[in-house]
């Protein structure tokens, strides 16, 4: 029943006409002039197609202009050549003999005069870059006649035993978005001249051996978007010509033993993104000579033999960001020496070796996203001369690759190459906020000590409750003097303050001043609220409870600041995570420990501590509207006892403000 209804299928599926369209078999169209098409398919099929026919024409074009040495200067426009005239860190406005800093390059800012500065900024090494700069697609009016079948967004369950045998000048099999659960180990025999199979967003769990082997002269081959867990070379027995063959998003667990190109020698092209790869042994890649482009990103690799990428001599582009890579052996890329993109970005490294790089002369683009170098030194990157285009995680990262024009990031957010503090707006705030929070709260420190209060006690808080947000004024000072330090060149000075002991210092400062003060804000909270709503409670905190309580705030506080300070290992660099030296986000990179701490600080203590201010609060106003007014001399004291709570609240809010 499946055969009969998929010949029927077959039938009426596309021909691929001279004019790159598709006709239905056996309905070939003959317009004026004996040209024939059929304008729908050729709508439906083109987008699809003709970038794999680029990528065809390239892996046979790249080999040849790697041996003439040309690849470089196609893929490098001369705009971005770094000129001699030009000091280090600085390059040229174009054709201009006027040279810019780093930082001015592709930060969508126009700095040059001619605009040159914001020229060139895509990354289009690599594979795009080739495509770019060395082949178009053209129309070909000789091209031969060839045929192609369409079977694509239907319901097909499984593929039959010798089912496309009466189509032995099938060149083209488009079987996506279909619900392929089996092939026939016969499924495609008599196929001899098929060059491109799509069998992507299918079902299919297992491929059966040689279930290729009538295919010589295939040389697509997709197989994305299924549940295939396994591949062996028996699978692809009979694929010698194979160029490109892609399983983004499958359930590969592992990479055959033996090397998976016994049986492709010829391939190009391998894609496994998005699988279960675990790990990488130095017999992966035997045999794979002609391989330029190789995609292995976000698997689950946790290994990779130091020989892995020996064979791998035409290699132009290696993508294996996204895994779980630990550690990479320092001869990793000894034998890629033409490689001109590589990205390992987002891995667990913890460490770089500083000749780790070293053979990577043609390297043009480099990824390390998403990874802390504790070790990084400008030594890394200086053999990388041809190097345009690198990705950092951290933007002061930067200083230690001068001679590269295009740097990420250009900020975090806060800072920027040239200054601390990114814009004018964040200058002028920290001096004002410091200037008022220390003043402020000298102020009212000595008004308080002036006047006489009924509460001394209640006063005494006040007052330490000001001490602590001083401490926040006395930080924001720091960072303003930093800045002012640092005007005009922070990149070159940023890695070297951040692991400074005087960053760690007012890091420190700030996160004692907050945590005193949100404690004692609930403290003085939770004290008015007794006060208020159970105005005849006897629980009301003594001296001596009430100097416990201080002495066990300051405690706590300055025990959450040290804790990431006593243990480097387990933190990290905790406070020197950016410019200001205080931990304001969570990153990829950050260590377990400092996460969970953050999280367990910002998150659980301190939102414990608002949601305690908000509800002592509501409920102090709710049992003061409740209470009745029934004399008019009750009301008027009523009035002045409402006024002066709402003169303390907006004190304590008012602080509460400061120390947030």
């Amino acid at each position: 029943m499946t055969e009969n209804w998929l010949l029927r299928a077959l039938m009426a599926s596309p021909y691929r006409c001279q004019s790159g369209g598709c006709a239905d078999l056996g309905h070939t169209h003959t317009l004026s002039g004996g040209t024939e098409r059929c304008e729908l398919e050729k709508m439906r099929t083109r987008q699809h197609v003709s970038p794999l026919l680029a990528r065809v024409y390239t892996a046979m074009i790249l080999p040849y202009l790697l041996l003439l040495g040309q690849l470089n200067e196609f893929a490098m426009p001369e705009t971005i050549l770094h000129n001699p005239n030009c000091p280090v860190g600085f390059f040229p406005c174009g054709n201009l003999s006027v040279c810019i800093p780093q930082s001015s390059h592709c930060n969508k800012v126009k700095d040059c005069e001619n605009g040159a500065d914001e020229e060139d900024c895509d990354d289009n090494t690599g594979l795009a870059g080739v495509l770019e700069n060395l082949f178009t697609p053209t129309y070909n009016e000789n091209m031969s006649e060839d045929c192609c079948k369409s079977l694509k967004n239907n319901k097909i369950k499984s593929l039959p035993s010798d089912v496309f045998i009466i189509f032995k000048d099938l060149e083209e099999l488009y079987l996506q978005n279909n619900q392929i659960r089996s092939i026939s180990k016969t499924a495609f025999s008599g196929l001899y001249k098929l060059r491109r199979l799509y069998i992507s967003h299918n079902r299919i769990t297992v491929l059966k051996p040689r279930i290729f082997q009538d295919l010589h002269k295939l040389e697509i081959l997709f197989l994305d978007d299924n549940f295939i867990s396994k591949i062996s070379p028996s699978f692809f027995i009979g694929l010698k010509s194979l160029l490109i063959l892609s399983m983004v998003n499958n359930l590969l667990e592992n990479l055959p033993k033996k090397t998976i190109c016994a049986e492709i020698p010829n391939v190009y092209w391998l894609d496994f993104d998005s699988n279960r790869i675990k790990s990488l042994n130095y017999s992966t890649f035997l045999g794979c000579d002609k391989l330029i482009v190789l995609y292995i990103q976000q698997n689950e690799i946790t290994t990779v033999s130091e020989k892995t990428f020996a064979p791998l001599h035409s290699l132009i582009e290696l993508e294996i960001s996204s895994n779980k890579i630990q550690e990479l052996p320092k001869h990793l890329f000894k034998n890629v020496k033409l490689l001109i993109k590589l990205n390992i970005s987002n891995n667990p490294l913890k460490f770089i070796h500083p000749d780790q790089f070293d053979t990577l002369s043609q390297l043009q683009s480099l990824g390390i996203e998403g990874i802390e170098i504790a070790n990084i030194e400008s030594r890394m990157f200086k053999p990388m001369t041809k190097l345009e285009h690198i990705y950092f995680h951290k933007f002061q990262y930067c200083a230690y690759s001068p001679h590269v024009r295009s740097c990420k990031p250009n900020t975090d957010g806060i800072s920027s190459f040239e200054d601390l503090l990114a814009n004018i707006i964040l200058r002028v705030f920290v001096w004002v906020i410091a200037c008022v929070t220390c003043f402020g709260n000298l102020f009212v420190i000595f008004m308080r000590s002036r006047i006489r209060a009924e509460n001394k006690l209640h006063a005494t808080s006040i007052k330490i409750l000001c001490c602590a947000d001083c401490l926040m004024g006395v930080y924001l000072f720091f960072v303003g003097i930093f800045d002012v330090k640092y005007r005009g060149e922070y990149n070159r000075h940023a890695q070297l303050w951040m692991e400074s002991i005087q960053c760690r210092m007012i890091g420190f400062l700030a996160m004692l001043s907050t945590e005193v003060s949100v404690l004692l804000l609930t403290y003085l909270s939770l004290e008015k609220y007794i006060v208020i709503v159970f105005p005849f409670s006897n629980i009301k905190p003594g001296k001596h409870q009430t100097l416990i309580v201080h002495i066990t705030i300051w405690l706590i506080g300055f025990t959450i600041a040290l804790i990431p300070l006593w243990n480097e290992d387990t933190f990290g660099n905790y406070y020197g995570r950016n410019g200001v030296c205080f931990p304001l986000h969570v990153d990829q990179v950050e260590k377990d420990a400092a996460k969970g701490y953050s999280i367990g600080i910002f998150l659980g203590l301190n939102l414990i501590a608002f949601i305690i201010i908000v509800f002592s609060y509501s409920s102090m106003f709710y049992s003061i509207h409740k209470s009745g007014i029934r004399t008019p001399e009750m009301k008027s004291h009523i009035r002045k006892q409402r006024a002066a709570n709402e003169n303390l609240q907006n004190q304590l809010v008012y602080l509460d403000y400061q120390t947030m």
